[in-house]
């Protein structure tokens, strides 16, 4: 089957710091805006589609085209957790590719930290109408580190899957952000006991936060923001730097069921959606950018999109092929991922960056002669209700 380049990546920037305090959300994403627009050669009035998770501004799409002063064809304010920017992605290049808008914005920002939210230490208790979380899952005391927590124990009973074998991911997204200074610093002004390189041990000797996950397997919380800018063959023809072609995607829900396997992600549908209109396999891809709050997703999402087999991820992660460096493919989170570079609520947004980067060649952990990206958000909670979606990215 032969590629559709209906649409490609054209502009990105990642805000720097992730300790912002003073900067509100909005400032972040304008700020990120206009660098990746610069980044790509063009100006606001070329933007005619608008992407957000639509928080921040009260009114979602609307808001935000206000703060940026545009007036697009297009408001897209999807929000399904961390793999949101997936999903926009992928909108966009099908709104591009129908000839609906020329130009996306996809855009996020966020002061987690400076704001001091407990990201996944409480429930979801809240006033208002019943929901499935706060009429049966609240009151049992879940919270989403537990609802994690919970598949990995899962995913071990059922696979035999060891604590070893999950730290291996902790130890391979360091030696990526050990070479990211942007990940280094970060690190450092979150005050990380020991910003280096880390080994199977020191995950395994790390705090306990929700038993089996160690503190090294979890995600930090931080600032942190950026933008992505997507445009139609026309215009990424004549942008400042070579494009980045979104050649496949695919999204996917899944809730509680009876009978339902919590150690399989939405993932496992929507990965032969995307795989199928890329017209590639996993044993093709150079870099894998999953979403990584937890040891426990990536591991999942590993298995889900066919990388390996189901259950035998534990073995695929251990034997350290997922390094920038080692001729195997893929490569896995070289940006050093939300385990040691940034997580400021919703990543899905800096995997399509560090996929661009990769296949751009500007990576602080470049993979030789990348010419293929999968970036696969997850957003939600893998033990019950999320969305997975998967976007595949082309080198030009």
């Amino acid at each position: 089957m032969p590629q559709q380049r209906d649409a490609a990546i054209v502009g990105i920037y990642e805000y720097p710091l992730r300790v912002a305090p003073g900067l509100s959300s909005l400032q972040i994403k304008a700020e990120s805006a206009a660098k990746a627009l610069a980044d790509a050669g063009l100006t606001w009035a070329d933007v005619d589609a608008v992407y957000d998770t639509g928080g921040d501004q009260g009114i979602g799409g609307l808001g935000i085209s206000e703060y940026f002063g545009l007036k697009p064809r297009i408001i897209d304010t999807t929000y399904v957790g961390g793999s949101s920017f997936e999903f926009h992605a992928n909108h966009a290049r099908t709104m591009i590719a129908a000839g609906k808008c020329r130009v996306a914005l996809l855009t996020y920002g966020s002061t987690a930290h400076s704001d001091r939210r407990a990201i996944g230490t409480a429930g979801a208790t809240g006033v208002g109408p019943a929901t499935p979380i706060n009429n049966m899952e609240d009151p049992w005391g879940l919270t989403l580190i537990g609802n994690y927590a919970m598949v990995k124990t899962r995913h071990m009973f059922q696979y035999g899957t060891t604590h070893e074998q999950f730290a291996a991911i902790s130890v391979v997204t360091r030696r990526h952000a050990m070479r990211n200074p942007e990940a280094v610093k970060a690190m450092t002004d979150l005050e990380f006991v020991g910003v280096r390189e880390i080994t199977v041990q020191d995950v395994l000797e790390s705090r306990l936060i929700a038993y089996p996950l160690r503190l090294l397997e979890c995600c930090m919380v931080s600032d942190g923001g950026g933008a992505v800018v997507i445009a139609s063959p026309e215009v990424a023809r004549n942008t400042r730097k070579k494009p980045v072609w979104i050649i496949g995607g695919g999204e996917a829900t899944k809730y509680r069921e009876n009978n339902g396997d919590i150690t399989v992600s939405a993932g496992a549908q929507a990965a032969p959606i995307a795989f199928g209109e890329a017209g590639v396999t996993p044993a093709e891809i150079d870099v894998l950018m999953a979403y990584d709050s937890f040891t426990i997703t990536v591991m999942c999402l590993i298995e889900d999109l066919g990388f390996c087999k189901k259950g035998e991820g534990g073995a695929y992660v251990s034997d350290g092929h997922l390094a920038f460096d080692d001729p195997r493919k893929p490569a896995l989170n070289t940006d050093g991922g939300g385990l040691s570079s940034n997580h400021p609520g919703q990543r899905g947004i800096f995997l399509l960056l560090e996929a661009t980067r990769q296949l751009r060649g500007e990576s602080t952990s470049q993979v030789r002669d990348a010419k293929l990206a999968v970036a696969v958000g997850n957003g939600g909670q893998l033990g019950s209700r999320h969305a997975t979606a998967v976007t595949i990215l082309a080198a030009d």
